[in-house]
């Protein structure tokens, strides 16, 4: 025996079909909240936030920006079933700061005086170069294991893996599966063989939310280490980068 729904058999205060499918159609277009959707339609903003949470759209940030669709999350039950992974590109600094803390102006003279990468491009311009930060991060516990690096060829993204997964294994974390985006380096036999049985999962095309605990991870890192504060050289960034990995 199951207890009979306690829902009454009529509801006529009850907002109309037709009136939540017009709500939800100015939600996922426009990407507007409740007080801008009850204005535009002439309703109370309490009437558009309860139709907003019955259908899942409470808050904007449920919603992919380019297609106004829910964003479906991916949950790990337990460490190790999937880790992703990904690399960003990080401008090395000049001697005396970059131009995010110092300005434009001042960033490019710091830039021309410091010579000390040994490089120059076709009009004898010092050529600064990048660093190439590899991360795999758990979805589960969220614990990341990131290297500086000089490059993203397969080699390189190859031993990174091998490195991270027995950093994984110290920890106490078997790896099931691994998530990463469409690079040539992911799709190296190179990668392939240093996966060995792990299983190699790959995001949609043009579709870097997929990969989306990595990519917060990076933002995070960016906010907190890389753009924090007024690095006056690479050398002091780069001393700083284990010390934040580690309270991170």
């Amino acid at each position: 025996m199951a207890d009979r729904s306690s829902r009454p058999h009529r509801s006529p205060n009850q907002t109309p079909t037709r009136t939540e499918r017009r709500i939800i159609k100015v939600r996922v277009i426009r990407r507007w909240g409740p007080a801008r959707i009850a204005y535009l339609l002439g309703l109370n903003v309490s009437t558009v936030h309860k139709v907003l949470s019955r259908y899942g759209l409470a808050r904007l940030r449920w919603l992919d920006r380019p297609t106004g669709r829910v964003i479906r999350r991916m949950h790990s039950p337990h460490c190790g079933d999937l880790v992703h992974v990904d690399v960003k590109k990080l401008g090395k600094i000049p001697a005396g700061g970059g131009w995010r803390k110092v300005g434009r102006s001042a960033g490019s003279r710091n830039a021309r005086a410091d010579k000390s990468s040994g490089e120059v491009d076709k009009y004898y311009r010092p050529v600064r170069g990048y660093h190439f930060l590899h991360t795999a991060i758990d979805a589960h516990s969220r614990l990341a294991y990131s290297e500086l690096l000089g490059d993203e060829r397969k080699a390189t993204a190859a031993a990174f893996w091998l490195r991270a997964n027995a950093w994984f294994t110290e920890h106490g974390i078997t790896v099931e599966k691994v998530l990463t985006d469409n690079g040539s380096c992911n799709r190296s036999h190179a990668f392939r063989d240093a996966l060995g049985e792990i299983k190699h999962r790959r995001t949609r095309p043009y579709r870097p939310q997929t990969n989306g605990k990595v990519e917060r991870f990076h933002r995070t890192l960016a906010d907190e280490w890389a753009y924090a504060r007024l690095y006056t050289s690479d050398r002091e960034r780069c001393d700083e980068f284990p010390r934040w990995l580690h309270t991170y």
